[in-house]
């Protein structure tokens, strides 16, 4: 079940300075942060006070356990989600199976691309790779200011730009990569793009992980073994170590 905590405007941090904190937790721990939440800073900085204020008059917060879901696709979204801390996939789905689009860490928006359809539904689902913790931003507001406000409707222009860029690498990986590849660029991701640091703990499960390089568990399970074999990674417990970098990432450009 997830919770959820409702604050007056006078008692919670507010959101850009909740993002001023999550920068400084990057800064000296380098863990949870990708390209993408740069982004996200950056668009919020070109609000006003006052327009931050309209965002911030009544803020929801909801606290969700590892294996829920945050959104899911075809539902209304009444609410743009800023995810405060934990890891979160973002997936979509059918009859016939589901495909996962990307990794979110700390930092970054989800719902986005309801912005853009008329019906305001979701696209996709988010599910928590960890227990989460989501600021909900009413969808109405921030369409008006993305109208009062060109340098932020502009800064939300480049977040969706930078979005798409991410899917089509995600789909040319999908299809262009063997499995091998898949996973070595995988592992990439999450030390370059999501820890930003060669050791960490390995948040996913090994079925996880293959639904992510869309490899079977035991094929994920082999190739695990062959990486540390061949001394390019470590696993101790449920810390992951990458080794040899260079060598990964020539498994990854060439898989």
């Amino acid at each position: 079940m997830f919770y959820i905590i409702f604050f007056e405007l006078k008692t919670f941090v507010s959101l850009k300075n909740y993002i001023r904190i999550i920068n400084m937790k990057r800064d000296t721990n380098h863990h949870n942060t990708c390209t993408l939440s740069m982004a996200v800073t950056s668009c919020f900085e070109k609000l006003t006070d006052d327009e931050l204020r309209m965002l911030e008059e009544n803020v929801v917060v909801i606290k969700y356990k590892r294996g829920e879901n945050l959104c899911k696709q075809g539902t209304l979204a009444s609410h743009i989600l800023y995810l405060c801390c934990g890891l979160a996939k973002i997936y979509m789905e059918n009859e016939s199976g589901s495909l996962i689009l990307k990794v979110l860490p700390q930092g970054n928006l989800i719902g986005l691309s309801a912005l853009l359809d008329g019906s305001n539904v979701f696209q996709y689902s988010a599910y928590a790779y960890q227990d989460c913790t989501v600021r909900l931003i009413d969808i109405r507001t921030f369409k008006n200011l993305i109208k009062q406000n060109p340098a932020f409707a502009n800064e939300v222009i480049n977040l969706l730009c930078e979005n798409q860029i991410q899917l089509q690498t995600r789909f040319f990986a999908f299809t262009k990569k063997q499995s091998f590849g898949r996973l070595a660029d995988t592992l990439i991701c999450l030390a370059c793009n999501i820890y930003k640091q060669d050791e960490f703990e390995f948040p996913l499960k090994r079925r996880e992980l293959a639904e992510l390089t869309g490899m079977t568990t035991e094929s994920v399970i082999r190739s695990m073994s062959k990486l540390k074999s061949d001394g390019i990674i470590d696993m101790d417990g449920k810390t992951l170590k990458i080794i040899d970098k260079e060598r990964l990432q020539q498994i990854s450009n060439f898989g």
